[in-house]
């Protein structure tokens, strides 16, 4: 039976999103969406309602989100470049919130960063940090979490990962390899999201799964799982980074930026925090250890094309 709760999840298309409309559907919720992609090939076959983000018109905003009750934000952006940057998200993020509250929306769970800080030197943990600030101090009731990585089927950090391993004969880390990250499975954060969506109380978590690891360690993982133990070569972060560039250039993409370098390397996507995700990376990438890293995931493309689903691009 169909519940009257009404849910709105942000880019229910895409990768996180997915998975918490997925969620919301199979318990009985009413589902719209916001999204820059309305006729992306999606799984949902009409049981949700799409409609445009419209920041440049927030009174559509506002009535698009009207008569719900939550709101599932993801919307953020992964590095500055042209028609999108983080000054625009953090912006947007804003009409959002003023748009939500004016709609009458109960309750915000919102899908931040580990270790978010206004006063730090990368855009992409100051910008979550004021976002986070201005979730806050709208009133309204929320839940802020906070992944260091997510992965899954459509994502793309652990997933080109794999794709290098598959393709080259050694793997470079950057300095050490010695900073660590704590990755959550995607259904374990829609999980949790959902969960917080039927709460009131304002809380912060940090989303991160089961497992830790070291940078270099999880190279090691990775290539364990998919039988492919290279090398792992040490390099200068400028070194790494350059490598990177050219590589992202003939792909036509951006395959990392010196930003998320430095986060890495600063210790950025860990923190003391007990797990609250279930599925352990380790387990996963021996899973799909056959499809993992087949082909490689293209940011740009993604914002490109906004017909086809991320599995095909």
């Amino acid at each position: 039976m169909q519940s009257d709760t009404i849910h709105v999840v942000t880019g229910a298309y895409g990768f996180s999103g997915k998975y918490i409309a997925s969620r919301l559907l199979e318990a009985g919720q009413q589902v719209r969406t916001l999204t820059n992609s309305l006729n992306r090939s999606n799984p949902f076959n009409g049981t949700l309602k799409a409609f445009p983000f419209n920041f440049n018109k927030p009174e559509k905003l506002v009535d698009s989100l009207r008569g719900a009750t939550v709101l599932y934000n993801n919307y953020w952006v992964r590095f500055n470049h042209a028609g999108f940057t983080y000054s625009e998200a953090v912006d947007n993020s804003r009409i959002l919130f003023n748009a939500a509250k004016e709609a009458g929306i109960q309750r915000i769970v919102h899908v931040s960063i580990t270790n978010p800080s206004e006063d730090s030197r990368f855009e992409y943990f100051s910008g979550k940090a004021k976002i986070e600030r201005m979730l806050i101090e709208s009133g309204m009731s929320y839940t802020i979490l906070r992944p260091a990585v997510i992965f899954g089927p459509e994502d793309i950090l652990i997933n080109n990962i794999v794709w290098f391993l598959r393709k080259f004969p050694f793997f470079g880390v950057f300095g050490n390899g010695e900073y660590r990250l704590q990755p959550i499975h995607v259904d374990d954060l829609a999980t949790l999201a959902v969960e917080q969506g039927q709460k009131r109380e304002n809380c912060i978590i940090d989303a991160i799964g089961p497992e830790t690891f070291t940078y270099r360690g999880l190279i090691e993982e990775l290539g364990k799982a998919i039988g492919k133990l290279r090398p792992i070569i040490s390099m200068s972060p400028v070194v790494g980074y350059s490598i990177g560039s050219i590589i992202g250039k003939l792909l036509g993409d951006v395959a990392i930026t010196y930003d998320e370098i430095e986060g890495l390397m600063a210790d950025l996507l860990y923190t003391e925090s007990a797990p609250v995700g279930e599925c352990k990376l380790s387990d996963w990438a021996k899973e799909h250890s056959a499809t993992i890293g087949l082909r490689y995931s293209n940011e740009l493309a993604r914002r490109n094309n906004r017909l086809k689903s991320y599995e095909h691009l």
